[in-house]
């Protein structure tokens, strides 16, 4: 059983900061791309960031320049560091990592359940 649990997210004013954390455990031998997506109702999901194992990373253009994503390989825990937040930055943020599994040594994909950002005065 592998989990992914995202945590930070709350209210925050327009040009505020937020830290969010994505922390995988369970039985699991490897973690290779992680990603931050968000989700708002009526719309599709779609991507924030990723980051490689060996930290290359990716940024949609919306959050260019005002999101860093970070991870700690030892503690299977990726960040996203969100900077300048803009009220259309509001919306479930969800992590997902590709993760090798302990037991058949296969590669799967796993998604955590969103920490919700709200940004707003």
């Amino acid at each position: 059983q592998v989990k992914l649990v995202e945590s930070g997210g709350g209210l925050v004013q327009p040009g505020g900061s937020l830290r969010l954390s994505c922390a995988a455990s369970g039985s699991l031998l490897s973690i290779n791309n992680m990603g931050w997506y968000r989700q708002t109702p009526g719309k599709e999901r779609e991507l924030v960031a990723t980051i490689t194992r060996a930290g290359v990373t990716n940024y949609a253009d919306a959050v260019q320049g005002r999101f860093t994503v970070t991870r700690d390989n030892a503690k299977m825990t990726m960040y996203l560091q969100m900077n300048s937040l803009k009220p259309e930055d509001s919306a479930v943020y969800l992590c997902n990592a590709d993760v090798r599994l302990q037991l058949s040594f296969r590669w799967s994909t796993y998604w955590g359940q969103g920490t919700q950002v709200t940004v707003s005065s």
